[in-house]
């Protein structure tokens, strides 16, 4: 479970931000979206389901995202030895002379299995400047702590770590070194942040392998099926052909090592066909016709098949699903079904959680999502990206989010001052 995630001099944020999952202390009167959308942890902490991510475009949504990307894709791969001597791919706050030559800064407080952890890290292109791990039950402990001098362990807390100090490149996280040999906490929240899933609304070619391993289980089958089905796209049945590369299979404007390389591998091409029932002109069904997925189905019908294995990966596991541009391609009736699945108990009985970024103002509705679950994005002045919540304003119970946010109330809108004076 995601508690708080904060980043800071990285890409277009120059100060520190702070995104949270945490319910807000909110006086509401529809106790059925207090039900629904937000979960309690150990009767202290109430955390939401969904969150929501709004801003004009080029004002950091995307970067946010793509901060907690990098954090997850660097805890995962850093100790490997193919990054012995490379540099460290971190962008730092460019629009100022003041974070030039400072760390980016990235902290994360999560929840795995009832213990909350916190832990973070300062880094630049050459080294980690510092790290820390910090672990809650009945009061915050230090597990360990790296600084340019050294890394020190508590005693006690953390011996998994003892011994791999000096393991431990100025390139490499020193959790990572940790879960590379097995050690039980790092190799447990190493493979938190490989569970939680960060994919684009824009580019679902690149998730769609996963949905189709996934597929290949029948009772997932049956599941991906029935969530395509929800979204009343005519399909009624779902097949996979895999054939194996040949000349007559391969492009023919395709280069020939290329080709050559392809069927001297053994690759398989995988076809994907959806089945949609057939009618004669009286209206009556007389059988099936069979359509090639990229071929004959529309941009949104593709990306819902590759989006749901995913999205029910996450609800399995009870795990983070992140989205940029969650309703790229698809109608606004059905972005709205898929927050609302996170928010039912039956189909997301595990509380997983999405946060996802997106421009569609008819989820700004104070029936359907509470303020704490909405949060704004904008650059000021200088260029750097702030971030605030709905929480933030004085609004009543039965304000129309939507209305009032195109209206400029809450900010994190495109200024288009100018426009009337363009020549067309």
């Amino acid at each position: 479970m995601l508690v708080e995630f904060s980043v800071g001099n990285y890409k277009s944020f120059k100060d520190i931000v702070r995104f949270s999952m945490v319910s807000a202390n909110l006086t509401s009167k529809n106790k059925g979206l207090d039900n629904s959308n937000i979960f309690e942890y150990k009767k202290s902490i109430k955390l939401v389901k969904t969150t929501a991510l709004y801003g004009p475009n080029a004002s950091g949504k995307s970067n946010l995202i793509k901060a907690f990307k990098f954090m997850r894709n660097f805890i995962i791969n850093s100790s490997k030895e193919s990054q012995v001597a490379e540099n460290i791919e971190v962008e730092s706050y460019r629009l100022s002379t003041s974070t030039e030559k400072e760390p980016s800064y990235f902290e994360i407080i999560f929840i795995i299995n009832d213990m909350s952890y916190r832990y973070g890290f300062k880094i630049d292109k050459d080294k980690i400047h510092s790290e820390w791990l910090y672990r809650t039950k009945e009061r915050e402990v230090n597990l360990f702590f790296r600084t340019n001098k050294g890394i020190t362990l508590k005693k006690g807390a953390f011996s998994e770590g003892k011994g791999l100090e000096a393991k431990t490149r100025p390139n490499a996280l020193f959790l990572s070194v940790c879960a590379q040999w097995n050690g039980k906490i790092s190799f447990e929240i190493l493979m938190w942040f490989r569970n939680c899933g960060v994919i684009s609304g824009l580019e679902d070619m690149g998730y769609r392998s996963f949905t189709l391993k996934q597929i290949e289980k029948t009772d997932v089958k049956n599941n991906i099926l029935a969530f395509i089905q929800k979204f009343d796209l005519g399909i009624s049945d779902l097949n996979i052909e895999r054939s194996p590369y040949t000349k007559d299979i391969l492009p023919k404007d395709l280069p020939e090592p290329l080709s050559k390389f392809l069927i001297e591998q053994g690759g398989d091409k995988t076809t994907i066909y959806t089945t949609h029932k057939k009618f004669n002109d009286k209206g009556e069904y007389i059988g099936k016709e069979t359509f090639e997925l990229d071929h004959h189905e529309s941009d949104g019908t593709r990306k819902a098949f590759s989006f749901s294995g995913p999205l029910l990966d996450v609800f399995q596991k009870g795990m983070l699903l992140i989205v940029d541009e969650l309703d790229a391609r698809f109608h606004p009736i059905i972005t709205r079904a898929i927050v609302q699945m996170f928010h039912d108990k039956d189909l997301n009985p595990n509380n997983a959680q999405l946060v996802f970024a997106t421009h569609d103002t008819n989820l700004l509705d104070n029936t359907f999502l509470r303020r704490d679950q909405i949060w704004f994005m904008e650059k000021d002045k200088y260029g750097a990206t702030i971030l605030y919540s709905l929480v933030d304003f004085k609004v009543r119970n039965d304000a129309s989010f939507g209305k009032d946010y195109i209206a400029g109330k809450y900010g994190a809108i495109p200024f288009l001052g100018g426009i009337k004076r363009l020549e067309i």
